[in-house]
């Protein structure tokens, strides 16, 4: 359904670390700013791009808003929240571990990047 996701941040050095690493999870790769210093980061089909907001006012984590991640297993969901950890991230939510949900049981992990931006791993955990 969707193409692509943007968020913003106020600080693209920070954010390159923290999105190199914690992508690198499940297959992206490290990127490079484009010419208006915006980082755009591909994998299995999908497209994140982390800007400066373009009105100039700073960026800010959206209120209810979560970005969701795919996993292929419950170990990439742990790897992913312990390196957005490691590089500045913040855990939030319960700590990582299966949730009962009207999809089944999900293995799910909460962070919020240096930007406040709220980001999940989700691993669906085969019936």
């Amino acid at each position: 359904m969707f193409s692509h996701i943007t968020i913003g941040s106020n600080d693209i050095e920070r954010s390159k670390k923290f999105y190199d690493a914690l992508l690198a999870i499940s297959g992206a790769k490290p990127v490079t700013p484009d010419a208006k210093g915006r980082l755009m980061y591909s994998s299995k089909g999908g497209r994140l791009l982390i800007t400066k907001p373009l009105n100039g006012s700073p960026a800010t984590g959206a209120n209810g808003g979560t970005i969701g991640f795919a996993m292929e297993n419950q170990a990439e969901v742990d790897a992913w929240h312990a390196t957005g950890i490691a590089h500045g991230g913040t855990t939030c939510e319960d700590p990582p571990g299966i949730r009962q949900g009207g999809a089944g049981p999900l293995y799910l992990a909460y962070l919020r990047d240096p930007d406040g931006n709220k980001l999940c791993a989700m691993f669906r955990v085969p019936a």
